[in-house]
């Protein structure tokens, strides 16, 4: 049964030495919280993770979607795109912003998800690799989990889900070569005829809908 449509408030996450807005959304009765680390050149704004987030809503996972770059940041790297590459800072902001999660009262206790898009599931993993008590699962939707590195895949605790375009065949490639690394529990969901943003119909739902049983199966048992 679809819940009722929560409420998302605008929060500001102190974490890696900067100051970052975010938009947190919480269900009645939560099973547990997902971080979105957004890809290259994106922010909490986009469009495809603001659809996979509210189809996690009505299955009663709560979500934070959050700026990895300060706005200063996000208009040098529209310059550069250097930043966006930058699998440190976005692993240390992410870092932070699962520590951030710990002191607010109405998601402390929560089992964490993390949902990483293009270079943001570098970044997720890099999180999971240092936070591997507080972080339940992980989903990478069309990611690059390469650019973790084969030493951070490897302390990967948290199950691990990785889905990609049938059709994005260079990405395909990567996820396999990231996933041999991976110790832990781990899949590769291939999405038939998708290319890289899932922009064919019905495909991005596939995605939320794989995102949201990962999430649900693993985010309980904690």
């Amino acid at each position: 049964m679809e819940r009722r449509k929560p409420h998302p408030a605008e929060v500001v996450i102190e974490a890696g030495g900067a100051v970052l807005e975010g938009t947190l959304t919480l269900p009645e009765k939560s099973n547990g919280i997902i971080v979105f680390a957004h890809g290259s050149g994106s922010s909490r704004f986009s469009s495809r993770n603001r659809f996979v987030a509210g189809y996690l809503n009505s299955g009663g996972l709560a979500t934070l979607l959050f700026d990895l770059l300060t706005a200063e940041e996000q208009r040098i790297d529209e310059w550069t795109r250097e930043l966006r590459f930058d699998i440190d800072l976005l692993g240390r902001r992410l870092v932070g912003t699962v520590d951030w999660l710990q002191t607010r009262d109405e998601v402390a206790d929560m089992a964490v998800g993390l949902f990483g898009a293009s270079t943001g599931a570098a970044a997720a993993l890099r999180a999971a690799a240092e936070r591997p008590q507080r972080i339940a699962a992980v989903v990478s939707r069309g990611g690059r989990p390469d650019l973790a590195g084969d030493e951070a895949l490897a302390r990967v605790k948290a199950p691990t889900l990785l889905i990609v375009g049938g059709e994005d065949r260079a990405v395909i490639g990567m996820n396999r070569a990231a996933a041999a690394h991976l110790r832990c529990e781990h899949s590769l969901e291939i999405v038939p005829g998708a290319t890289h943003l899932f922009e064919e119909p019905g495909a991005l739902e596939q995605v939320a809908r794989l995102a949201r049983q990962w999430f649900l199966r693993h985010l309980g048992s904690r």
